[in-house]
């Protein structure tokens, strides 16, 4: 007998010999699927952004309210400013192109140690705190990852309350070869238990959230 049949057999003896009914099961699946707000967690506040907020900063996310995209540069460079940070790599969108960076050093280049990145996050999840990035012609997959500080513009009205709410938003839509889920800053605990931020990515994230 193979390890493999020893498991088995295992989990066959504990089972004992009540075999549960196929029908039962399908019956509480669907019961589940019948009203899913019934089995989704609840939000950590009504509001979506302030969810959003409240899970992102937990995690190690900063986050700043701005009005409107008009607004992004001055709060991007209060950003650089506190941080000392002498300039940012610009992710080459058009409507981040199109602002007024005048008194900004921008560049569209990304080094492999990139200080800062700037871009743009498709969704926000309320649910967890997550920003979810699509790579693309205008989104190089690398400014996701190379800069220290990684910034992203994040409208209110791209804030998503679950995680199955993105993948019901992607159908029917073109997938991108690329889609980034991120979750707080790099970091990690596998070295001796000891913390260390920026391990497989940037070290700090912060948010732009637009809208009124």
């Amino acid at each position: 007998m193979t390890a493999r049949d020893r498991i088995l057999s295992a989990i066959r003896n504990g089972l004992g010999s009540r075999r549960p009914d196929p029908d039962a099961i399908a019956a509480e699946a669907a019961a589940l699927l019948a009203d899913p707000q019934a089995t989704r967690p609840q939000l950590a506040a009504p509001d979506l952004a302030e969810a959003f907020a409240l899970k992102a900063m937990a995690l190690g996310t900063t986050i700043d309210h701005v009005p409107d995209m008009a607004a992004v540069p001055a709060a991007l460079r209060r950003y650089l400013a506190d941080h000392g940070l002498p300039g940012v790599a610009l992710q080459p969108a058009a409507e981040l192109a199109t602002l007024d960076w005048d008194g900004t050093a921008i560049h569209t280049d990304i080094a492999a140690d990139e200080a800062a990145g700037l871009g743009l996050a498709r969704w926000g999840i309320a649910e967890s705190g997550s920003l979810v990035i699509h790579s693309g012609t205008d989104n190089p997959i690398l400014l996701s990852f190379l800069p220290l500080h990684h910034i992203l513009v994040l409208r209110r009205n791209d804030l998503l309350p679950h995680l199955e709410d993105y993948a019901a938003a992607m159908q029917g839509r073109a997938q991108p070869r690329n889609a980034i889920l991120i979750t707080g800053p790099s970091g990690t605990t596998d070295i001796e238990g000891s913390y260390v931020r920026g391990a497989h990515g940037p070290g700090f994230l912060h948010v732009l959230l637009v809208g009124p």
